[in-house]
């Protein structure tokens, strides 16, 4: 099931990166982007690290590390979890 799930995300990573001017054009830019990422590219800059996110938590849910690095970043909140 990991597998699937990791492909899906993926998938939605790599269709974000694509159609990025698809976005832009039909939901508008994102003002935090356009303020902070850049003038006139800080959304297509905004929506391309989304989709590379996305990529990226894609193939760790897909290679099962996803588990050990949600544990890391979240074990300093909870002490240790054992």
């Amino acid at each position: 099931m990991h597998i699937l799930i990791g492909l899906i995300i993926t998938a939605a990573g790599c269709g974000l990166i694509w159609a990025t001017e698809w976005l832009i054009r039909n939901f508008g830019g994102v003002a935090w982007a356009e303020q902070h990422l850049g003038s006139e590219g800080g959304s297509r800059l905004f929506y391309k690290l989304l989709g590379l996110l996305l990529i990226l938590i894609g193939f760790a849910t897909l290679t099962r590390l996803i588990q050990g690095i949600i544990l890391l970043l979240f074990s300093p909140f909870f002490g240790s979890l054992r």
